[in-house]
This record gives structure tokens, sequence and C-alpha cells, in this order.
């Protein structure tokens, strides 16, 4: 990338040399709203010809372009709707978001404005409820989590901040999952908590810093006891859960 070239013509630039019979992209994360830094990457979402078609159409592929890494995203118009539906029941809406919030790039027939309007259409319905099993076994889990942290002496350093981690973690998907919100991983684990519940999130947000630094986690405790709280409270004895093969 030059001085003077911008992440959206460099995106375009990729997708121009690269695929060519595309019929459309955009450019989502950090670098299509201004936030990018030097070594962030370009998610490009790429919509391909039917004529595409095969069993890894529906992907994902990084590749260096102009020295920068591109993390690309292909579809095609047929396979777009059933892909919609898995990104959804995984309840994060990675591809879902990258059409929501990104920038075209090109579009000359139009369809990534109509695949944009489905996108928002999906994330309109919110991700799927958690069924009955499945909040139950989160609600023993995080249990377990927050009475082993509990018990887990401020010397275990490694195995309080391990299970610091697992707390936050599965107290945020139960979280979202109750305000049928999305549920965000990495860097969008806070972000997506926060939107969700400002001051619950920011109740387990800063309850994992008071593991981090002073090895306190009686913050964090609190704050997962009232997410449970939201949920039926702590679930210990009684609970049974079948294995799967």
């Amino acid at each position: 990338m030059n001085d003077h070239e911008t992440p959206q013509s460099e995106a375009l630039r990729l997708v121009q040399a690269r695929f060519p019979h595309a019929l459309g992209a955009l450019l989502g994360g950090s670098a299509a709203h201004g936030r990018a830094t030097p070594t962030s990457d370009l998610d490009v979402a790429i919509l391909l010809p039917d004529s595409d078609s095969g069993p890894d159409t529906s992907r994902r592929e990084v590749v260096r372009h102009g020295g920068r890494l591109a993390e690309l995203f292909f579809n095609t118009l047929a396979d777009v709707p059933e892909f919609f539906a898995w990104d959804r029941t995984r309840r994060r809406g990675t591809v879902l978001f990258l059409y929501d919030q990104g920038v075209p790039l090109t579009d000359p027939f139009g369809h990534v404005a109509r695949t944009r309007q489905l996108a928002r259409e999906v994330l309109a319905s919110g991700p799927p409820p958690l069924t009955e099993a499945e909040r139950e076994h989160g609600r023993y889990v995080l249990t377990c989590f927050m009475d082993d942290l509990i018990d887990t002496p401020a010397s275990h350093r490694y195995e309080q901040l391990a299970l610091a981690d697992h707390a936050l973690s599965k107290a945020a998907h139960l979280l979202t999952a109750h305000y049928n919100a999305w549920m965000g991983i990495g860097k969008w684990l806070p972000r997506r908590l926060l939107d969700a519940d400002p001051v619950r999130g920011k109740a387990l947000l800063d309850g994992q810093l008071a593991v981090a630094e002073r090895a306190d986690p009686g913050p964090l405790t609190a704050a997962v006891e009232e997410v449970l709280g939201l949920l039926g409270g702590p679930l210990r004895e009684g609970y049974a859960h079948a294995w799967s093969p």
C-alpha cells in the first residue's frame, strides 16, 4: 500500500486483480471505518457467480496483497441464504455483520446491496434461542467455574487466570443469549457483551480485570452469580446430562 492509497482502494485493487469475475465485494472490519492500524488486515466479502459453485465455495481464505494480509469471505449468490442461516446458528453472525456494516467496493449488478438487505433481515431476527438443555448445561458449567475460582488460592495464578477467562466467556454466552443478543469472541466479546447489558457486562469485565491485576476473584464471582440469578441461580446437585457420542 502506498502513502496515498486508502484501505478501500487497496481492497478494490485486490478484488479486481485476483477475482475479475466477482459479482461484487465489500470491505468490513476496522479498515472500513477508519480504525485500522498499519498491521490491520483487510476483511473482504466477495460474491462469486453461481457457476463457481462447489463444495468449498463458502469459505474463508487468507492471502497477502501488497504487503498486507487480507481475509476473504467467499459466497455465491445461490449459497448465501443457506450460509447466512448457518452463520446465525453460531450466534456470532460474523459474515452477517460484515455485510451489514461493510463498505461496498464494487456492485455493478446490485447483488451486494440485495445481500446486505438479507443480512440485515437475518440480524434483526436475532440469534436462535438456547434450548433448555443448552441453557441448563451452561448454568451448570458456569457454576463449576465460579466454584473453582472461589476455591483457587491467589498463589495459583495460572489456574486462577484460566478459570477467570472461562467464567467470563461462559457468562457472556449466557447473558447475550438471555437478551436474544449476538455473541462475540476475541475483541468482539466485550463489545457484544456491553451492547447486550452495559451494567452486568461491565461488572463481568471489571471482575476479570480484578483477577488479572489484583488476584481478587470476588468481583467476578459476584458478577457471575448475578448472571446466574437471571437464569434460575447456580446449578449443582440435581443436574444430569447425557453423554453425546
